[in-house]
């Protein structure tokens, strides 16, 4: 699958993207009273799962004797498909560029800690754990993608009771048990991909709250107020001490996110089960609905014609343009079960020879969904006009490019 291909399949995802994005950007901002940090932290794996159930393979049967749409090449087409491709290359600069800024950034971070490893037997919770200080941070934080490292300022005795940093430690240990950081890793891949949508970029700090929210959840779980109050404190004491941005690390974030923090903590306590079944229930509704509008039609349905979802327009040749030449070719193919195009012929085509090589060149890179057992033996007819007023007959079965 070429760059063209990647991009325009992307492309044609961002509708749903958006609206799975925006839904769960709204119940991080809004719900969460009501349904609770954990509940709405995961929801967002109903984003993959809503691509899963649209991108599912079809068993749809071969085509026969079905109509097929209708297109129409002109001279300016080329010039539309190199525009197309320029987008694709611009895509992959950017999202290449990012890439390279996040791995800066997190190199230059971990070098600029100037960690010292830590042995203190004191702190049980983390004799698990390779512990280290540095002097660069005022905060705990946990670095490392595979393998996680828990960085304490230096002078954490002093800045911390020891009541307060037993739950520190606690909270930073639940980072390290679900392997935070590689799941930051992976969102923040996944929100470069989709640099240019805005929505993934809220999506994606709406999570880093929301990881951070339910960590405070899980260590506060069945703690006393006491306990509730020192936790709270040593949350402001450790407010906007760490830098965001393209960071995949764990760190107490800046001081919107902490307030944010401290009125979870406040009103934490049961949530409505009603709210969450009703939510449940839209959302597997949602699925079962995307999921069944990729299945084929039933026997005895109306037939429909099979149609592209990648196309790439054919070049009008420069000499038939330059002479004002308009013809047609009808070409026979199959589609593989990966819904690429294979054993392409020429059939018939009018002037002869003349668009029989663009209209191949074309047809090698279009796509099809993907099938069970895919089509064989599929006609199409491809029209090169000069302009859209030239009429065409039918050679066999035909289908119009159009721009």
């Amino acid at each position: 699958m070429d760059i063209q291909t990647l991009f325009n399949w992307l492309l044609e995802q961002q509708l749903l993207l958006s609206i799975m994005l925006g839904g769960f950007i709204v119940c991080e901002r809004f719900s969460l009273r009501l349904l609770g940090p954990c509940f709405v932290y995961k929801l967002v794996w109903l984003i993959p799962a809503s691509l899963l159930a649209t991108n599912l393979p079809s068993s749809i049967k071969p085509l026969q004797n079905s109509a097929i749409s209708h297109y129409l090449i002109t001279p300016n087409q080329s010039l539309i498909n190199n525009l197309s491709l320029n987008w694709a290359v611009l895509y992959v600069l950017v999202t290449l560029l990012l890439l390279t800024i996040a791995f800066i950034v997190h190199t230059r971070f971990i070098k600029n800690l100037q960690i010292n490893y830590l042995i203190d037997s004191e702190h049980a919770i983390t004799s698990h754990i390779k512990t280290y200080t540095s002097n660069h941070i005022a905060s705990p934080m946990v670095v490392g993608i595979f393998q996680s490292k828990l960085i304490l300022p230096s002078n954490y005795k002093s800045q911390f009771d020891k009541a307060t940093l037993a739950l520190i430690l606690e909270h930073e240990s639940v980072h390290i048990k679900r392997k935070d950081n590689l799941i930051n890793a992976l969102l923040l891949l996944a929100t470069i991909l989709l640099w240019f949508n805005p929505l993934a970029w809220m999506a994606y700090a709406s999570c880093r709250r929301l990881q951070e929210l339910t960590c405070d959840e899980r260590v506060l779980a069945n703690k006393t107020t006491h306990q509730h109050i020192l936790y709270s404190r040593a949350l402001v004491n450790c407010a906007a001490t760490t830098p965001t941005g393209l960071m995949a690390y764990s760190h107490y974030g800046d001081k919107k996110t902490m307030l944010q923090r401290l009125t979870n903590i406040k009103h934490s306590g049961n949530r409505s089960r009603f709210a969450k079944g009703g939510l449940l229930l839209v959302a597997a509704s949602m699925l079962s609905t995307l999921a069944i509008a990729k299945q084929p039609q039933v026997e005895g349905a109306k037939s429909d014609h099979i149609s592209p979802i990648i196309r790439i327009e054919p070049r009008y040749p420069a000499q038939a343009a330059k002479q004002g030449i308009s013809g047609s070719v009808v070409l026979k193919y199959d589609i593989a079960a990966n819904g690429r195009t294979k054993n392409i012929s020429v059939i018939q085509s009018r002037p002869s020879d003349v668009f029989d090589k663009s209209a191949k060149e074309a047809l090698a890179k279009w796509e099809y969904k993907m099938s069970e057992a895919g089509f064989d033996d599929v006609l199409v007819q491809l029209d090169f006009a000069i302009n859209s007023e030239v009429a065409h007959t039918d050679l066999i079965e035909r289908i119009k490019v159009s721009h």
